[in-house]
């Protein structure tokens, strides 16, 4: 309330206001017998760090194999397991492809051995070595690259873990997940880490790629997409509003889904239309839907009930 009753500055008042700041801003002159001084820092400047270079990763941990032993490789990911074994160093580096063992001894390499054993769990690094076979002794056939590991020659701290995380990402495919759901949905960063939560969103993809496929290279429909702010339509439950700035007094109403909309495009000629819609339904949760979900929607003209459902058949 307070800030619609003040009055609106024009450009030049704007202007104005702008050098008047920028006069606060500038030092007295030295010859200035001003009593008012910019208070001095008395502590030292912090020295500038050395800007971050992006290193461009040649390869993915979960890719690399015995046709790459020899071969220098630059991996980036997360630490997912950390471990000191007198002067040598094993960590477990983790991207969205899998997991690779590097390891590390002080003697050859000290500024990695050193940054190594200084790193914990979910560390974003960059690693630059050599890619080698394992010993016989440490070969781990649970792993897809368990027969090999990079011997690292340099470590990058892309990203460093200040404070306990609320819970452990990294965990065995057969440990009981004791963790709340509360704890997971709230930290949902660290959730989506995990393996088998990356397994449940990639096959959505999945299904999306192959339906736009389908559609559109085996029936020629034409994706489109419907408003997403519109008036409000009657339909089978409440609509979520969205007040207009603009407009004091008029709102927006989400949709339930693009009913009208693919009807409009009908009218106006559009043989066979398709959308991954975005619905949303001020409603009770239900087993089957949340206030928040994506529909597959379509419409065909001049069509048949049964060929519409002979091509949902074919696409199922």
């Amino acid at each position: 309330m307070i800030l619609q009753s003040l009055p609106i500055p024009s450009q030049e008042e704007f202007t104005q206001l702008e050098l008047y700041f920028l006069f606060l801003l500038l030092p007295p002159p030295p010859h200035s017998s001003s009593s008012e001084t910019l208070i001095s820092n008395s502590k030292p400047p912090v020295p500038i760090r050395e800007s971050l270079q992006w290193v461009t990763r040649t390869g993915f941990c979960g890719e690399l194999s015995l046709n790459d032993v020899g071969n220098r490789v630059r991996l980036c990911g997360w630490v997912a397991f950390h471990r000191v074994h007198g002067g040598l160093t094993f960590l477990n580096l983790r991207d969205h492809t899998g997991i690779i063992q590097v390891t590390t001894l002080s003697d050859e390499f000290p500024d990695a051995h050193s940054t190594i054993n200084g790193l914990r769990l979910e560390y974003v690094i960059a690693v630059e070595g050599i890619v080698r076979s394992r010993p016989k002794e440490s070969i781990n056939k649970r792993m897809k690259t368990g027969l090999i590991e990079v011997a690292a020659e340099s470590v990058q701290i892309l990203n460093a873990v200040k404070s306990k995380l609320q819970f452990l990402v990294t965990t065995a495919d057969d440990a009981k997940d004791s963790v709340k759901e509360e704890i997971r949905l709230r930290y949902r960063c660290l959730g989506l880490r995990r393996q088998q939560m990356n397994f449940n969103i990639l096959p959505r993809h999945k299904v999306v790629k192959f339906i736009r496929r389908y559609l559109e290279d085996t029936h020629g429909f034409v994706e489109i997409e419907t408003p997403i702010l519109s008036r409000l339509t009657p339909e089978g439950a409440r609509d979520y509003l969205v007040p207009s700035r603009i407009q004091p007094g008029t709102f927006y109403a989400l949709p339930q889904s693009p009913q009208l909309f693919k009807q409009m495009l009908k009218v106006s000629g559009f043989d066979k239309y398709y959308q991954i819609a975005r619905c949303f339904r001020d409603e009770d949760l239900r087993a089957d839907r949340q206030p928040e979900f994506t529909q597959l929607d379509m419409e065909i003209a001049f069509t048949s009930l049964e060929e519409m459902l002979r091509l949902n058949e074919d696409l199922i």
